[in-house]
């Protein structure tokens, strides 16, 4: 099909009316198909499908958010200092595999950065404000009023990991982080280690309350007493990892295993023990949690429980489309994995 040109030789765009002479249907009835398609035949919206590819047609999006209310795109907020989204690989696995589950929807993504009170109130506002149909919440702190302002606003809201304090209010998908913990445990055990440090996530999150606690767990099924000593916290960040180590090292000298609750971290691990004159892991086995891309980058490669990054991405979009289109907020909880390499 020839689309006319304007008065300057250019070729114009196609537009609806086009697309309903190209299929031959009423305008009535291709505007339906590109709001839902409800109340459309199947052969109607199978022509209607196949008079948009032919002809190129694009939807304006400006346009059609005036009838429907929509904006037709989703946020991912990510409510961590910039420099965190740089540097922990964690975030940007998460934000491709979101990316692409949505373009599948023909639905694209706004990264939203909150590092910040200030930042924060910015970007609630301006989602309040309707300019995205629904939030992919990565990062949430307890304390951190964005989940439960977003929630009561009525906007559509997924987090990645249980939001602590919130319950079934606020839909979410985890990996799950007390299991994981449990086998990188179990595993040390039965490589013959007894002396277990941990340096934990950030207290204030699902991850690192609930890896903490698998750790513990089994620990204590192992008949083996926990000893604070063994026990500091990080926040993902290498140099916490770093930071962590340096601890433990003064805490315990008679420490030969430790669980680090994310790969970026174990890095800075690796770090100091080396510096130290450490051996892993023959002196200290060292474990991580993600299956990041550092845990193959480390020298020496990194154990590590593998966390289903494109499930849980693509699991997210779902549960969050669901949502948007009036379905109550669900929980999915994934399977790890561990993955064992040379440094445990």
């Amino acid at each position: 099909m020839t689309m006319s040109s304007s008065a300057g030789g250019r070729r114009r765009p196609p537009t609806i009316h086009d697309v309903a002479r190209e299929a031959g249907v009423s305008r009535g009835t291709v505007s339906r198909v590109l709001n839902g398609g409800h109340y459309v035949s199947p052969a109607a919206q199978e022509a209607v499908n196949n008079a948009i590819r032919r002809t190129g047609y694009v939807v304006n999006r400006h346009a059609r958010s005036l009838i429907t209310g929509r904006s037709d795109s989703v946020g991912f907020l990510l409510t961590e200092p910039q420099e965190r989204f740089f540097e922990d690989p964690n975030f940007n696995v998460l934000l491709s595999g979101c990316t692409k589950a949505l373009a599948g929807h023909d639905i694209p993504l706004l990264l939203m950065l909150a590092g910040t009170k200030d930042e924060r109130r910015r970007i609630t506002r301006y989602i309040t404000a309707g300019h995205v149909d629904g939030v992919l919440l990565v990062s949430s702190h307890s304390g951190d009023p964005v989940a439960e302002e977003l929630r009561q606003a009525g906007v559509p809201l997924v987090a990645c990991g249980k939001p602590i304090g919130l319950g079934s209010k606020v839909g979410y998908v985890a990996a799950d982080d007390r299991d994981g913990a449990r086998d990188m445990v179990r595993h040390l055990l039965a490589v013959g280690r007894r002396r277990i440090g941990m340096i934990t996530g950030p207290l204030d999150t699902p991850g690192g309350v609930e890896r903490l606690a698998g750790y513990r767990e089994v620990l204590t099924e192992a008949g083996v007493e926990f000893d604070e000593a063994l026990v500091v916290s990080g926040d993902y960040s290498r140099a916490s990892g770093a930071a962590g180590a340096e601890r433990l090292l003064a805490q315990a000298p008679d420490l030969d295993a430790v669980f680090v609750a994310s790969d970026l971290m174990a890095q800075g691990v690796l770090t100091v023990l080396e510096r130290a004159g450490k051996r892993v892991p023959e002196d200290i086995a060292v474990g991580g949690f993600d299956d990041s891309p550092v845990a193959t980058e480390v020298s020496p490669a990194l154990t590590t429980i593998r966390q289903p990054w494109d499930r849980i991405s693509a699991e997210m979009v779902r549960v969050l489309l669901a949502q948007i289109g009036g379905e109550d907020p669900a929980a999915v909880i994934l399977p790890t994995e561990l993955v064992v390499r040379d440094s445990a």
